[in-house]
């Protein structure tokens, strides 16, 4: 009897020193592990599409930030569960750029906490300023509905700079939900992108081509003062002079010589005039020594102020003598014109009511409104596209260039060859749907590779004689984005007692709508100059994990009892186990 006793005291006594052992052992592996993560950076994610995980170009862009970059968040307050979603995943991805680099900072403010009515609409107004966007929500509650305006945005502000920043990206035609899974895929890039633009020293430079009857510098005003923001951008009249869009660069011997771009990239928008031979050549040249290209070219001539006058005209080939150079590329623009069933309303007077003209709203066919279903980064989530009088692109077989199509119209389109009857009489016609059996037609197409020279074995004689021309046979690897529409990038006039006032490009002033064509050509461009890469965040699917309405609610009271009885069901069952399992284990043997 004495033995079992001493035998179990130093079974104890064993027991709690091993139990010491493994309490200091386990101190020594935490304090171990913080030591090195203190000199180890390293984050896991566990999710399935890596929502959490930043992109190569996004911490490297990090990693140069030398000063502190703030962000006043303006998505606060007592909102919609799809509102409060988008906060948290805001605060969650400010935090992670933080994990990176903590001149990351931030707060969330609620515009519209402890203050008066004049407070909060001066506040309102000092946004409005800034740039943010208000959005009009109607919030169900007891007694009914509410009216509240809230920013979804944030300022932000870098050393002497501010930019205004939007965080919910709205689009035309798309659910609620789809719009806020959007914007939260759309965080990363958004967030890395004001960044971007706050803490660039040295802006890339541009050019607009003129010379052919592009668009003016009136109409192009909006997208010009968007492109700004990332690139020094100039207009440039080429007239057949090699110098206008490259610079010799003297060798470091007196005898040699090479030829260097200007620009990283040239913008043709909506020309109506033939390019000489030798300007296409120099263009070509520019893009053989790797520059890039924004292509808006209208392949029929055709415009509303045509049908002030009368009712119909009638839509001619636009000879601007690019056929043959964008063949040679990989694409064919038609001479053609495409309806399509999805179109923006014109306003159209049908008749009177008393002394006042009866104005309504009818589709005008001639006037496609895309949505974007490519899943490239530039137009990926993208609001639609509204076109004016497009034609379509064919992509032809070019070795070593690959074609991606950006945009393409719906399933119920149609095509008409030029010359083409133009009327208004359409408006006032019944569609036939069978007649819109044209589907899918192609009207912006992205060309990456490297490109063959139009003039290969051909140069122009105008130029063949001068010396030291540098000619290229072949491009680098390169881009261009081919659009058969002229007047995508273009702005409306608003006329006022102060004078013409320049509307944001997509806007149409008619029905109100803001369309994605100033986003388009900026995602185009950013695609085009971008050498980080980090447009293609914009590509990063997260997938949105709703609940099924109808099943919570068939199965509410189940759930609700699993999740109150089964977590103390678990606890009782574990303190019984953990009971007879230690009884059995030292239970002391009376024999």
């Amino acid at each position: 009897m004495e033995e079992n006793k001493i035998a179990m005291t130093n079974n104890r006594k064993n027991i709690k020193r091993n139990s010491r052992i493994q309490l200091l052992l386990g101190l020594a592996l935490i304090l171990l592990l913080n030591v090195i993560g203190s000199f180890l950076f390293y984050r896991l994610d566990l999710t399935s599409e890596k929502r959490y995980s930043l992109s190569p170009a996004t911490r490297e862009m990090l990693s140069k930030l030398d000063d502190v970059i703030y962000f006043k968040v303006y998505l606060e307050g007592d909102f919609p569960a799809g509102f409060k979603r988008l906060r948290n995943e805001t605060k969650e991805m400010l935090d992670e750029f933080n994990a990176y680099n903590d001149n990351i900072r931030y707060e969330f403010i609620d515009p519209s906490a402890g203050k008066d009515k004049k407070a909060s609409d001066d506040l309102y107004r000092q946004l409005v300023e800034s740039g943010l966007n208000p959005t009009d929500l109607q919030v169900r509650n007891n007694g009914g509905t509410s009216r509240q305006i809230i920013f979804p945005g944030a300022v932000v502000t870098y050393k002497n700079k501010q930019l205004p920043l939007d965080l919910l990206a709205t689009s035309i035609g798309t659910p609620a939900e789809e719009q806020l899974n959007n914007s939260v895929q759309s965080l990363e890039y958004n967030l890395s992108n004001v960044i971007r633009k706050l803490i660039v020293s040295e802006k890339p430079h541009i050019a607009f081509i003129e010379g052919q009857g592009e668009l003016d510098s009136l109409h192009t005003a909006d997208i010009q003062n968007a492109l700004s923001e990332y690139y020094v951008v100039e207009k440039v009249r080429i007239d057949g002079h090699l110098s206008a869009l490259t610079k010799h660069i003297q060798g470091k011997d007196s005898t040699s010589m090479h030829f260097k771009n200007k620009y990283k990239a040239i913008i043709v928008a909506g020309p109506d005039s033939a390019f000489s031979e030798k300007d296409k050549f120099i263009i070509d040249q520019f893009i053989m020594r790797g520059g890039k290209a924004l292509w808006m070219v209208d392949p029929v001539y055709a415009n509303m102020d045509s049908l002030q006058k009368k009712d119909q005209t009638i839509g001619i080939a636009n000879e601007v003598n690019l056929a043959d150079l964008f063949f040679n590329y990989g694409v064919r623009m038609n001479s053609d014109l495409v309806l399509d069933f999805t179109a923006l309303p014109i306003p159209v007077v049908t008749g009177k009511m008393g002394n006042q003209p009866k104005t309504e709203f009818l589709p005008w066919y001639f006037f496609p409104v895309i949505t974007p279903t490519s899943q490239n980064p530039i137009v990926k989530n993208l609001n639609a596209i509204k076109l004016e009088f497009a034609g379509t692109l064919d992509t032809l077989d070019t070795p070593g260039v690959k074609k991606t199509i950006l945009l393409s119209t719906s399933k119920y389109s149609k095509v008409l060859d030029a010359p083409a009857l133009i009327s208004l009489d359409l408006l006032h016609q019944e569609p036939d749907p069978s007649q819109f059996n044209q589907p899918s037609q192609a009207v912006a197409v992205l060309l990456e590779g490297n490109f063959v020279s139009l003039f290969l074995n051909r140069v122009p004689p105008e130029i063949s004689g001068a010396p030291q021309i540098g000619f290229v046979d072949k491009s680098k690897n390169t881009q261009m984005i081919v659009i058969s529409d002229g007047d995508i990038a273009k702005n409306q006039l608003r006329p006022e007692q102060s004078g013409i006032s320049v509307l944001p490009a997509g806007f149409d002033r008619f029905t109100g709508q803001q369309f994605g064509n100033r986003d388009l050509i900026l995602n185009a461009m950013n695609y085009l100059c971008d050498d980080s890469g980090l447009l293609s965040v914009r590509s990063r699917e997260l997938k949105l994990r709703l609940l099924d309405g109808s099943k919570i609610k068939d199965e509410e009271f189940k759930w609700q009892m699993i999740n109150v009885v089964a977590p103390v069901l678990l606890v009782v069952l574990f303190g019984i186990g953990q009971f007879y399992f230690r009884k059995r284990r030292y239970a002391v043997n009376k024999k």
